[in-house]
């Protein structure tokens, strides 16, 4: 595994934010890492000078040069495990593209996943985020993972409970408060991911979207390929291509409140988006508070608010006058501002950060 110094991050994050890493090196299987950190040249991670593992860079703001060892992780790989009657254990590489993978398994004809069409990023750090989208989640669906302990070398296994799921949230994204606590940020890299694919296999259709779709169509009765149609056409119209115009997607995660606080908020906005969950919280639509306060089409510098979605912010700079990650923080702080002020809401970020 070849050590590269000063490598370009532009084109590694989809915010195309210009950025370098002092040293990075490209993983394409387990051997490799496991080569490399037997050979001289690993050091021992440490707070001054951390690993720092690198997906598809989808959720991903640079704020600065990246100091630590940046590895860029491309270990590909598809494969169904097993069938039962219980559903497909469908397993793939950490590196393998999450869309193409959805595409994948539809094509084999092992539905489960088609809700998640078109989020952007790797399998391999779909987990992180607890990825989800149109009334699924990875939680849903996931079987266990297999990662490697940078501090130790040596490789593990998690399941479902281990990964301490949460909404766009896990034990990958929290480091250990104490001994007893087991957060894995910035220590595992994970490198292969399995799902449960469930027999029989039923459509989740609860999202205005996809009711529209249905009532547009007539089609009523969906199979997985064409909500997986539908959630590809949805997104595109909504969202911007990373590759025409950077962004990292959603900036924000939707905010959950109470019963009580959802009513207060709808007596004095009745047009607020809102969803009940399963726990009895209600979800609120981040975007539609953003656009609320007028923040759509706003910019600071080249960072600017989608003007289709205002829960996207966005690089309007382009590849050749790029916004910086202070431009796109500075924005989103204001954001958070704007909404609290109104809505006695606080916003929490989505993207990484670093």
């Amino acid at each position: 595994m070849l050590v590269e110094n000063n490598v370009a991050l532009q084109a590694l994050n989809t915010f195309g934010i210009a950025a370098r890493a002092q040293r990075l090196s490209r993983l394409r299987s387990e051997a490799d890492l496991a080569g490399f950190m037997a050979s001289p040249e690993w050091a021992t991670p440490s707070s001054a000078a951390p690993v720092f593992v690198l997906g598809g860079g989808s959720n991903l703001v640079i704020t600065g040069d990246i100091k630590a060892l940046v590895l860029k992780v491309d270990i590909p790989g598809k494969r169904l495990v097993e069938e039962t009657p219980k559903g497909w254990l469908v397993e793939a590489g950490a590196g393998e593209n999450w869309h193409d993978f959805v595409a994948w398994t539809l094509a084999q004809g092992w539905p489960g996943l088609e809700n998640m069409a078109l989020i952007p990023g790797t399998v391999g750090a779909s987990p992180v985020q607890n990825i989800g989208a149109y009334g699924v989640e990875l939680q849903d669906r996931f079987h266990s993972l297999d990662a490697i302990d940078l501090h130790t070398g040596k490789s593990f296994t998690l399941d479902a409970a281990q990964c301490g799921f949460g909404y766009r949230d896990s034990v990958f994204k929290h480091t250990p408060s104490d001994r007893r606590s087991f957060g894995l940020a910035g220590r595992a890299l994970i490198t292969r991911v399995r799902f449960l694919l469930p027999k029989p296999w039923k459509p989740v259709l609860g999202y205005l979207d996809l009711e529209r779709k249905m009532a547009e169509t007539g089609n009523h009765a969906p199979d997985a390929q064409q909500i997986f149609d539908w959630i590809v056409a949805i997104r595109r119209a909504k969202l911007p291509d990373p590759a025409v115009i950077g962004n990292a997607g959603s900036f924000f995660k939707n905010p959950t409140v109470t019963p009580d606080q959802c009513a207060d908020i709808i007596a004095r906005e009745p047009k607020v988006v809102h969803y009940p969950m399963a726990d009895g919280s209600i979800k609120l639509a981040a975007g539609w508070l953003i656009d609320a306060c007028g923040w759509k089409g706003k910019s600071v510098g080249n960072a600017a608010v989608y003007e289709k979605q205002a829960l996207v912010l966005v690089n309007r700079g382009g590849p050749a006058h790029p916004c910086t990650g202070g431009e796109v923080m500075t924005l989103a702080k204001a954001i958070q501002t704007s909404v609290y002020e109104r809505f006695g809401i606080r916003l929490e970020p989505e993207p990484v950060v670093v």
